[in-house]
């Protein structure tokens, strides 16, 4: 029997499966314990989700009825395009799960949802050693060559 994957956005019920795999993308780019997002950015991540006046915007992949992966989207302006512009920021797969296609629904997922919205781009960045991620994101999309800076205020 094979298993059944589907994409769809998050309902309020996800809670108590969505935060481990928050927890586990958060720990992946090194925030954990004394490094760990605070409750209160959780907290505030997770009720923008439902909140229409936000932008921002959650899908959950379920493989036989559990959830096993998220990915977390946002919508912006643009000073180069007129449409809006799609951001993933947030894409994770539970350990046991990768490899199974999870990640690529997910993408395939905002993919559709950015086009529903207007948007004609969706980029996204991740750690230039993230090399499983990078084989999946060079099939799916193009890699621009851009180089992220940051500086905390």
């Amino acid at each position: 029997m094979s298993a059944t994957l589907t994409v769809r956005p998050i309902a309020a019920s996800d809670h108590a499966a969505w935060k481990p795999l928050w927890d586990g993308y958060n720990a992946f780019y090194g925030r954990e314990n004394a490094t760990a997002l605070p409750q209160a950015v959780t907290d505030t991540t997770w009720r923008r989700f439902f909140d229409p006046a936000e932008p921002v915007h959650a899908l959950v992949a379920e493989l036989d009825g559990a959830v096993v992966g998220l990915a977390h989207y946002l919508f912006h302006r643009s000073t180069t395009r007129i449409e809006p512009t799609c951001y993933l920021q947030d894409l994770f797969t539970a350990h046991g799960q990768r490899g199974r296609g999870v990640g690529r629904a997910l993408i395939d997922g905002v993919y559709v949802q950015a086009q529903a919205a207007g948007a004609k781009r969706v980029y996204w960045q991740t750690h230039h050693g993230n090399a499983a991620a990078r084989l999946l994101y060079d099939k799916v999309a193009q890699h621009l060559g851009f180089i992220v800076y940051s500086r905390e205020l």
